[in-house]
């Protein structure tokens, strides 16, 4: 088996893993701490920070690859990529341990949230893999095969964080804790 394979059979484990991880975690299969720590009612708007900010960088990145600055667009890249990370390790723990917030049901802006809730799940879903994948190009320097996918996984990965801050400030008024 050549490497690409291997990278390619690899990341989608990966991305399977986290998917069916954030599943595990919202149907609360399991066990819950008895004391939840108080760190975790902060978690949801480190996440929304953590989006914002990643949406900063990949715009900021997205300008230093057009100024031709490859090693700024790298660092940065690899910055918003780490950052994606501690959400992403952020937002598993918090939806493990918190309860659930639910959109008020005679809210009218109830099917704004669910549709942009609904498609930031899905996106975020299919672009991990994408990202990862960009990325494996990206630091192998197969910069034609790079710039094929990142013309997916950079608006997908962009309107993910987005919405992460939007669904944020739609659902944390309604927070209980």
């Amino acid at each position: 088996m050549n490497n690409d394979k291997l990278v390619f059979r690899i990341i989608m484990a990966l991305s399977v893993v986290v998917f069916v991880a954030v599943i595990i975690l919202n149907k609360k299969i399991l066990p819950v701490p008895e004391v939840i720590p108080n760190f975790v009612y902060k978690l949801p708007k480190l996440n929304a920070f953590i989006n914002g900010t990643c949406s900063l960088l990949l715009l900021l990145s997205l300008y230093m690859i057009k100024q031709k600055n490859i090693e700024v667009h790298k660092k940065l890249n690899i910055i918003t990529f780490c950052l994606s990370a501690v959400f992403l390790l952020s937002y598993i723990t918090y939806h493990w341990m918190a309860q659930e917030t639910s959109y008020p049901l005679d809210n009218p802006l109830r099917p704004l949230y669910l549709t942009i809730l609904i498609s930031h799940i899905i996106l975020a879903a299919v672009v991990l893999p994408l990202i990862l994948l960009s990325f494996h190009k990206g630091l192998q320097n197969q910069v034609e095969k790079h710039k094929k996918l990142v013309r997916w996984s950079f608006p997908i990965w962009l309107y993910v964080t987005v919405t992460g801050v939007i669904v944020y400030l739609m659902i944390s008024p309604y927070y209980t804790h």
